[in-house]
């Protein structure tokens, strides 16, 4: 395991071990299975830590104070375990997944995820995923890239337990495979006419138990999250986003955020934002 500096851990840690934590922080800066034009989403899990303590905390009469969330953090203990490279994946989450935790990894680009669901199978069997994109990452034709994460998870997930959100931007190819697998999409233009509470009540309806929940920084709007990959108009507001998040963190056993790209960041405020997530996905949780 390589870890970063010493002192460039995730703002909302607060534990010293893997053995006292609920949740664990995981960082995997690997950029390897990306075809984007705009690249550096390997940078993104020292960013989003580096950000985290200089936005996400504040100072009062000489004191730092913790930014909390909106619920607070209650009582869950964070531990941030720095950072690791792709390949030691497998044996990174078959240590942290033989205790009771929660991990979160920040990446990297999208194609981690499918070695990460591998893990998580591996204990669970098939598990539900909700995977918030732009894209739906569906391609065949191409294999083991950010592309194809989908195709390449299939033996790992339940499709008919799982969700796609904040898809508007497929491929011909995709679109005949999610028609052929049979997997829920949401549009943003879905939510808009149904609502977010219609929208919330399908996503708890459609997933079991034991859910993963990957998250691509693209499926939000540009509006909010300039620095990723692939930006595409028209995409989630953040508090949709969040709301959702929060109403599934009870059978949440995982989560990633994905494809965050500082060099392509305005002002820092896609890193930002990704911390953000992390805490308020921490609030949530059932620790």
């Amino acid at each position: 395991m390589k870890k970063g500096k010493k002192d460039l851990k995730i703002c909302w840690a607060n534990a010293k071990s893997i053995e006292q934590s609920d949740i664990i922080v995981i960082g995997i800066p690997d950029e390897s299975g990306s075809h984007s034009v705009q690249m550096g989403t390997a940078m993104a899990p020292d960013t989003i830590r580096k950000i985290s303590n200089t936005r996400d905390v504040y100072y009062e009469k000489e004191f730092l104070c913790l930014a909390h969330p909106v619920n607070g953090l209650g009582s869950a203990e964070i531990y941030d375990y720095g950072n690791i490279k792709k390949s030691h994946i497998a044996q990174t989450f078959e240590s942290i997944l033989s205790f009771p935790k929660i991990p979160i990894s920040i990446g990297g680009d999208h194609s981690i995820t499918t070695h990460i669901l591998k893990a998580f199978a591996k204990k669970y069997g098939k598990i539900s995923l909700v995977y918030f994109d732009a894209h739906p990452d569906f391609v065949s034709h191409t294999r083991n890239y950010y592309g194809s994460v989908i195709t390449d998870s299939l033996d790992y997930i339940d499709v008919k337990t799982s969700l796609q959100i904040g898809i508007r931007s497929p491929e011909e190819e995709e679109i005949t495979n999610l028609k052929k697998s049979g997997l829920n999409v949401i549009t943003p233009f879905d939510i808009v006419e149904k609502g977010v509470d219609y929208t919330s009540k399908l996503i708890s309806d459609t997933i079991k138990e034991n859910t993963y929940i990957s998250f691509d920084m693209d499926c939000l709007d540009p509006a909010y999250a300039p620095g990723v990959s692939v930006p595409v108009p028209m995409g989630l507001h953040t508090q949709d986003a969040v709301y959702f998040i929060k109403k599934i963190t009870s059978k949440m056993i995982g989560m990633d955020i994905m494809e965050v790209c500082p060099a392509h960041d305005l002002n820092n405020v896609t890193s930002h934002l990704a911390s953000r997530l992390i805490g308020e996905t921490i609030s949530s949780c059932k620790v």
